[in-house]
Parts: structure tokens; C-alpha cells; sequence
């Protein structure tokens, strides 16, 4: 894939990220505060941004896959694991938690940089630490987490 057209897929997708509010963390706290609910605070709008990201994922899933091999060349890189373990259960539990207590998830993050915001840099430094200890982790032995090998 030609670095233009990954270019133009990324602004896309950050676009789309500003657009819906996701680089705003107060705007994501208020989504995830269901709390808020009774007094009128909590902000329902991106449901509808997840549901329409859902239904167009959902559908271009059915499209592309139908092809033998990506438009512009190369394999899909699709998930093979087919069993539920603890890294598929913790590891988005993990992500929630960051997400609820941040605001930010990656992708929303670094648009976020784009504003100049020091919060968004310090959410990333944290998030590229927790990567690097979860691949630290996942390269040790363990009872919870058995050992895959990373590239």
C-alpha cells in the first residue's frame, strides 16, 4: 500500500476522531459517567457514533472479505485464535478502565497531540509504557498469561 493512500486513510480516521468528539476527553468522561444519568449530565451523542461505526464496519467487513486479497495488494491479517482466554478477557478490561479514567484511547489520543494538549502526551507516554510491559509480561512464562512469542 503506497504511503499516500495510508496517508489519506489516517486523516480520514482522525478526522473522524475530531469530528465526533473523541479527542475531547470531557466529551468521552460524560459518555462513560452513566451515573450522570438522573441530573441530566451524561451525553448519549457517541452511542450514535459507535453505532454508525458499528454498522459500517459491519458491513464492510461482508464486502472486503469477499475479495481473495486486500485492493491494494498483500494478505488480510486476521485473527486465527478461536478460544476465550485470560489475555482476550484482560486486555480489553484493561483497556476500558484506562479509557474510562483518561478519556483517551489511542487513536483519539494522538489527534489529541494535534491540539497541543499535555494530558493527551502524558496518556500516550503512559499507554507506550503499559505496551512495553505487556510485552514484557507476555514474553515471561506464567500461569495467567502462557508465553507468545512477538516479532
Amino acid at each position: 500500500m503506497s504511503v499516500l493512500v495510508q496517508f489519506a486513510i489516517g486523516l480520514v480516521f482522525g478526522l473522524g476522531l475530531v469530528i465526533a468528539g473523541m479527542s475531547n476527553p470531557a466529551k468521552v468522561l460524560n459518555f462513560l459517567d452513566l451515573a450522570a444519568i438522573p441530573s441530566g449530565g451524561w451525553d448519549p451523542s457517541l452511542a450514535f457514533v459507535m453505532a454508525g461505526a458499528i454498522a459500517v464496519t459491519f458491513i464492510g467487513f461482508r464486502l472486503v472479505l469477499r475479495r481473495p486479497q486486500p485492493i491494494f495488494g498483500g494478505t488480510f491479517h486476521l485473527p486465527s485464535a478461536t478460544e476465550i482466554d485470560a489475555r482476550i478477557v484482560l486486555g480489553p478490561a484493561i483497556f476500558g478502565v484506562g479509557w474510562g479514567l483518561a478519556g483517551f484511547c489511542p487513536g483519539p489520543a494522538f489527534t489529541a497531540l494535534t491540539t497541543g494538549g499535555s494530558a493527551a502526551a502524558f496518556f500516550i507516554v503512559a499507554m507506550l509504557l503499559g505496551m512495553s510491559g505487556a510485552r514484557w509480561l507476555a514474553n515471561r512464562p506464567s500461569a495467567l498469561l502462557p508465553a507468545t512469542p512477538h516479532a
